[in-house]
């Protein structure tokens, strides 16, 4: 049972894009090529110059190369380092990612896991702890970012590399969670106890996080039950105020004029708040737990549908395979943009009738 339950959650876990919907370039000057080799182009997005992006090839600790983009917003105080879902690539989030950084102000570090996009190797759950901790590494060393000013945002199956790395964080500033899964075994199976297999064992790890942490989820989700996010949201120490979206699904809720606008208030409390301090271990978080809002179990669950009941089972769910209607941009100025999540076009190696996905 254990091997068998092993083998399908590493197997169902990763369908990166086929084939990916962008390309790597060297840089067009020869001498910024020779200036920094890690730097490249992204072809066949909507812009890649102008517009404060810069993308790199990252060597990981497991011999992959990760590829990442930095979106720079003038004047901004943080860093969003945005892990994304399943079925998702660079090039299809690349809009998205260039509307939250200047929505939100903050510099943006989005990047594609192991044998996603153009990133080398394969997709797997060590490979992703050593990619975004490859990511966090340039944000340090290349782009001056420091841990008291990233947030770190995990959508979906992103949620399993965000929460480990940020259960290794001491100070970082905040975490969003969109969502995100309690364990790969819970989504296919509605266990109550962690088992050694398991993958992505989130429900364990956000017990560890001290920093402030948002949680989203859509009430109507799919693949990843509404139950998920509420269980990691009561495990969080340092609680924000979380966003049940009502009648949200998977692959759509920045369509909701609820999400950008709460997580604007929250980017924005975050950066009034203080950074996480050693010498307060058991009431970690912000000094003045006013100033990110409602800190209170109480208050904070507060939400668009707080009379919505947690569901008790997610194995009788359509599979990610299901089609959705594509989400627009943030600002719905790009109606032509792929849903992150959404399969557009049948692919050989997402489309078999016998296959669950764990999420988005």
């Amino acid at each position: 049972m254990g091997a068998v339950a092993s083998t399908v959650a590493a197997r169902f876990a990763f369908f990166p894009p086929t084939p990916p919907s962008y390309g790597v370039e060297p840089p067009p000057s020869p001498a910024a090529a020779a200036a920094d080799t890690e730097v490249v182009e992204l072809s066949g997005v909507p812009v890649s110059r102008g517009r404060g992006v810069e993308a790199r090839r990252l060597p990981t600790k497991r011999g992959t190369e990760v590829v990442s983009m930095y979106v720079r917003q003038p004047g901004a105080r943080l860093t969003l380092l945005y892990s994304h879902g399943n079925a998702a690539d660079l090039g299809q989030m690349y809009e998205l990612f260039v509307e939250l950084s200047a929505h939100l102000n903050v510099n943006l570090m989005g990047y594609d896991y192991s044998g996603y996009g153009q990133s080398s190797g394969k997709p797997s759950e060590q490979n992703t702890y050593a990619d975004i901790e490859a990511v966090y590494r340039c944000l340090l060393e290349t782009y001056g970012a420091s841990e008291e000013n990233i947030i770190l945002y995990g959508q979906s199956v992103g949620s399993g590399p965000t929460l480990d790395l940020a259960s290794r964080l001491p100070h970082l500033r905040a975490v969003v969670l969109h969502s995100p899964i309690s364990s790969g075994l819970r989504v296919m199976y509605p266990v109550k106890h962690t088992y050694w297999f398991d993958i992505y064992k989130n429900i364990d790890k956000i017990p560890l996080v001290r920093c402030p942490v948002l949680v989203i989820h859509g009430t109507a989700d799919e693949v990843v039950d509404c139950s998920h996010g509420r269980a990691l949201w009561e495990l969080s120490k340092v609680k924000y105020e979380p966003l049940w979206i009502k009648g949200g699904n998977h692959c759509n809720l920045e369509l909701y004029p609820e999400y950008i606008k709460h997580l604007k208030k929250f980017v924005t409390a975050i950066e009034k708040s203080q950074p996480v301090k050693d010498e307060s271990p058991e009431s970690s978080g912000p000094s003045d737990p006013s100033e990110i809002g409602s800190e209170s179990a109480e208050n904070s669950r507060r939400s668009t549908d707080i009379r919505d009941k947690p569901r008790s089972s997610i194995d009788h769910r359509p599979s990610i395979d299901r089609r959705e209607k594509p989400r627009g941009s943030i600002d719905r100025r790009d109606k032509n943009r792929k849903s992150i999540d959404q399969l557009d076009k049948p692919r050989a190696s997402v489309d078999q009738p016998d296959r669950a996905p764990l999420g988005g």
